[in-house]
């Protein structure tokens, strides 16, 4: 796996200045952005060398399509670790860090990882429909490519979910704490917007853990902090992992915090220059690492 941190970040600043810059906001009720945001991505993967499953489905009357890769593994190939990122907006926002930030880098990890054979199969999904009037609902694209692999039987042991993933800020009181969170356990939360967040279920703690150490192997750059916490603290449901709890699947969001830390959350001020590309290669390196551990 070759670490050109210069080249990675080269690639991240073009896939969000394609995606977020050149297309804009990506909603099904705007066709156009969702064709040719599909056909992006189609296109960095073939470039590859992948082939490209399309998952069509019914979202509340207009079809919706799911991009899936796989690389089957060599010796447990029955088991599959997943890694996500929804590609839609909500139509206010052109989307740079909401969530062309995430889908920079899973295209990035897969690259990466493109000759690596696992023992477990990799699996690479862009999701579509994560946003309203989508989300929680079952036309969310994660809810559909869950419950589909739920009813095939697939044994997903692991689903990383790209969850806006390149802003940061150093200086302190930059990063809030979810409210759900009780007052005497604040303090051990971080206060600065620096790091990568990997949050969990509790069931999902032990995907926790693996991830935490794989991630450690690729970058020490890049502070991470990792937590498990029950789903009632809402916080933690608000993306494509709480899609695969729901299905019984460890999961994790991976995450900057979203509006916890980036004042452009679904604004038409989330666009590429306000990202920190140097810190979206750490996470990349990082996830790629971490991906390469849970494949074995």
């Amino acid at each position: 796996m070759s670490d050109n941190r210069e080249q990675i970040e080269a690639n991240l600043r073009m896939h969000v200045d394609r995606i977020a810059g050149l297309i804009g906001p990506r909603t099904l009720s705007k066709p156009k952005t969702i064709v040719a945001t599909i056909g992006y991505i189609e296109g960095q993967w073939k470039e590859m060398g992948h082939a490209v499953e399309r998952e069509t489905y019914d979202a509340i009357g207009d079809e919706a399509t799911n991009l899936i890769v796989e690389q089957t593994g060599k010796s447990r190939s029955d088991e599959i670790v997943l890694l996500g990122a929804h590609y839609d907006t909500v139509s206010s926002t052109p989307g740079a860090d909401d969530n062309a930030s995430a889908v920079a880098v899973l295209i990035e990890v897969s690259r990466l990882l493109r000759d690596h054979a696992g023992k477990r199969t990799a699996r690479y999904v862009a999701f579509a429909c994560e946003e309203p009037p989508y989300f929680n609902v079952d036309a969310m694209g994660s809810q559909h490519h869950a419950r589909r692999s739920r009813g095939r039987g697939d044994k997903i042991v692991g689903m990383l979910c790209l969850e806006m993933v390149g802003y940061y800020q150093l200086t302190r009181g930059s990063q809030a704490v979810p409210a759900a969170i009780p007052k005497v356990l604040r303090r051990f939360f971080p206060q600065r917007g620096n790091f990568l967040a990997a949050v969990g279920n509790l069931q999902s703690w032990k995907l926790c853990w693996r991830f935490r150490r794989g991630f450690r192997r690729g970058t020490r750059r890049l502070p991470l902090f990792s937590i498990v916490l029950p789903e009632k603290i809402n916080d933690i449901r608000l993306s494509d992992n709480s899609s695969f709890w729901d299905q019984g699947y460890p999961a994790l969001m991976l995450t900057d915090t979203s509006y916890l830390r980036n004042p452009h959350y679904h604004r038409s001020t989330d666009t590429p220059e306000t990202l920190d590309y140097p810190r979206m290669t750490e996470v990349t390196l990082g996830v790629a690492a971490a991906m390469k551990k849970l494949l074995g």
